[in-house]
């Protein structure tokens, strides 16, 4: 069997924990999809090009392979199952409400099947260690939540992966346990982290929240630094905050989802919060961590943006201590309220925005990098000869060092696209 997954790192999470489901049946991997007998694609449906990578893949698999069967799983196929059914080579479509089952499933006598329910029924969810997004193996994620709750109107996640639920207070110690053992960093991941432990009727010792679950994990495990990964600005309590500024053990790395620096678009958008609530907490989480990488999602283009409303957007950026910028261009999505609106903006100036901020967050990264040269930063080496700060650079050793290590690294210099150690031979940025 071949598994390949498309998109976030909770699909990641949600593939590794399949395969290994599926070796526990007797399924040994494939190297390639030429040579699979199986192969399964859990799929992304965020954005119209997610989808296209997905058609792409299953005519390849099945004109390499035309004798594997494919099953398609994720997020496309709980929003679109008898369009991807109709493609040649789909053996089966398996929707995220019935993607626990995969494994008997397969093991019945069943072709051409499509398996997908109501996702909001759902109570649990898959979840395993997985490497980071950029392959690699020292720093895995461990998904710790899944689902959504939120109304944003441009987005399907809710339809899709169904409301929010959590992994048990003591389940999220065990697998903790486990990874600390083997590895310097772990990840906390979500599709809403911030919601970890707030649905009616969790499981747990007493009413629980984020911060008191970092609280437990401190005082439990021996993980030897922990990075929250995004949390919604409302999420950023107080008590988070706090939590994350006085220990050492967690990284110094704030990332918080914008979308836009509008309140008019933000209220279209069905934002549970205005610019001045997100201003607040970012300004707040600056004052208790003044060195912290701070990064946010923006996006551009959505139905009626204005170029005032989009000066409202860069001017805010401009403004915040925001140290990197994930951009993403609007992707109408089908059955979204957003995707009926009249007023979609032109692509051409949604292309155009979208470059002007990634210039922006350009700048204000290469501006954060120069405050750091001199300094002495600690990181965890990483399998590709480089390794990752707390607060979020990429550093170039002066000196191989093994991977998976905590070190202190004196930074030299600013290089295109982060830091060197004192040391080390390196082109300066411009």
């Amino acid at each position: 069997m071949l598994i390949q997954n498309f998109g976030c790192r909770a699909t990641q999470a949600d593939g590794a924990a399949l395969e290994g489901l599926l070796e526990k049946q007797g399924y040994q991997a494939a190297g390639a999809a030429r040579t699979a007998d199986l192969v399964i694609l859990n799929t992304c449906t965020v954005t119209s090009s997610a989808d296209d990578d997905v058609r792409k893949s299953i005519h390849r698999v099945h004109r390499e392979n035309p004798e594997a069967q494919i099953l398609v799983t994720g997020c496309y196929a709980q929003r679109a199952p008898e369009e991807l059914s109709r493609i040649p080579g789909v053996t089966w479509v398996v929707g995220n409400s019935h993607k626990t089952g995969i494994p008997e499933f397969l093991a019945a006598p069943y072709h051409g099947q499509i398996l997908v329910g109501d996702i909001s029924e759902a109570t649990g969810f898959l979840s395993s260690p997985v490497d980071d997004a950029f392959g690699d193996r020292t720093r895995p994620n461990l998904k710790i939540q899944e689902g959504c709750n939120n109304p944003c109107t441009f987005c399907i996640i809710p339809t899709v992966r169904g409301r929010s639920r959590s992994m048990p207070l003591a389940q999220v110690l065990t697998e903790l346990g486990a990874l600390a053992g083997n590895y310097r960093e772990v990840v906390l991941t979500g599709i809403n982290l911030g919601r970890w432990g707030r649905e009616a009727g969790f499981q747990s010792e007493r009413r629980m929240r984020l911060s008191d679950l970092l609280t437990v994990i401190l005082r439990d495990t021996a993980v030897e630094r922990l990075r929250i990964s995004s949390v919604e600005p409302m999420d950023f309590t107080d008590e988070l905050l706090d939590v994350m500024a006085a220990s050492p053990r967690i990284a110094r790395h704030v990332h918080a989802p914008l979308q836009s620096g509008s309140d008019s678009v933000l209220k279209r958008m069905k934002r549970r919060y205005r610019v001045r609530h997100y201003e607040d907490r970012l300004m707040r989480a600056h004052a208790l961590m003044p060195d912290a990488a701070f990064g946010a999602d923006v996006m551009t283009g959505f139905p009626g943006e204005t170029d005032a409303e989009f000066r409202e957007t860069s001017e805010l950026i401009q403004r915040l201590p925001l140290t990197y910028l994930h951009v993403f261009t609007y992707s109408s999505r089908p059955g979204t309220p957003a995707a009926d609106a009249a007023d979609h903006v032109p692509h051409p100036a949604r292309k155009e925005r979208t470059r002007l901020l990634r210039d922006l967050a350009a700048q204000k990264n290469l501006e954060f990098r120069r405050r750091m040269v001199g300094r002495t930063l600690s990181a965890v080496t990483l399998d590709n000869g480089k390794a990752l700060t707390e607060n979020y650079l990429n550093v170039e050793l002066a000196t191989p060092r093994a991977a998976n290590q905590m070190v202190d690294l004196r930074i030299g210099a600013v290089t295109p696209a982060g830091l060197s150690e004192a040391g080390a031979l390196t082109v300066l940025a411009s």
